[in-house]
């Protein structure tokens, strides 16, 4: 992905984008930088991924800060949301994007894992939203996105109990959410990405065979992160301010709901 031209509809804005190293996060991050915000990268363990993220945005006249913490511990989610907001002097949107996905067979799911894959894609978003919430509640404008998928929607996926129960439960959260702070002028919606080329650990993905999922999307193709961002960006706008509690599905027609 190249990086897109910078306009101004987001200037002023801060937002976090958890997970933002690389594939739809770093996307995302380019993304509602393009459009001026000011962008919080972030990861866990690899900071020269950040850090090249970081650098993409300065380089195209943005401006962005990279800052490592584990989401799926809400004291790091605390500091960064702190950290963000010293640098930027506040959050107005964010982008719950951290996810891990484990091909395992329910009776195999230990409760550690279970838990592990639950707090780390479902409980990071909680966090995130608890220590941001207050921040767009002062400037009665917020946007929160949380990033799923189609497994959590379809459920046709076999052996990943814990990531569907997961990815079905950030919808309910962005529901929650919406219905709760509507009134503080905060949106928070979901974004379902579908089949999107990214980088990833195939191991995990045997039960989906590239070729196969290909002929069964009508686009006749795997999705784009930058296609996901675009949705991202339409529910973190001012165009998008009246779009809350709602899921957009970018899966190239694979699945219609």
């Amino acid at each position: 992905m190249t990086t897109p031209p910078l306009h101004g509809s987001l200037a002023g804005r801060t937002a976090i984008v958890t997970g933002s190293g690389r594939n739809i996060g770093r996307a995302v991050a380019l993304s509602l930088a393009a459009q001026g915000a000011n962008v919080v990268v972030n990861g866990h363990s690899d900071r020269a991924a950040v850090d090249a993220v970081v650098e993409e945005i300065r380089a195209a006249g943005g401006k962005a800060h990279g800052i490592m913490a584990d989401v799926g511990r809400d004291e790091e989610v605390g500091a960064l949301v702190q950290q963000a907001a010293a640098h930027f002097g506040g959050v107005d949107i964010v982008v719950s994007n951290v996810g891990i996905r484990r091909k395992q067979p329910f009776l195999e799911i230990t409760p550690e894992q279970w838990d592990e894959v639950l707090r780390t894609n479902l409980s990071a978003a909680f966090y995130l939203a608890r220590h941001a919430i207050p921040l767009m509640q002062s400037r009665r404008w917020g946007r929160i996105v949380l990033v799923s998928g189609f497994d959590g929607f379809w459920g046709q996926v076999t052996e990943r109990a814990h990531n569907i129960t997961a990815k079905a439960g950030l919808h309910g959260l962005a529901m929650a959410l919406a219905r709760e702070f509507g009134v503080d002028g905060i949106t928070a919606n979901t974004v379902a990405p579908g089949a999107i080329d990214t980088v990833r650990d195939w191991s995990q993905y045997t039960h989906q065979l590239r070729e196969q999922l290909e002929r069964e999307i009508p686009l006749g193709r795997y999705g784009k992160p930058d296609e996901v961002a675009a949705a991202c960006d339409l529910l973190c706008s001012d165009r998008g301010g009246f779009i809350s509690g709602q899921v957009i599905h970018v899966n190239g027609g694979h699945y219609m709901y």
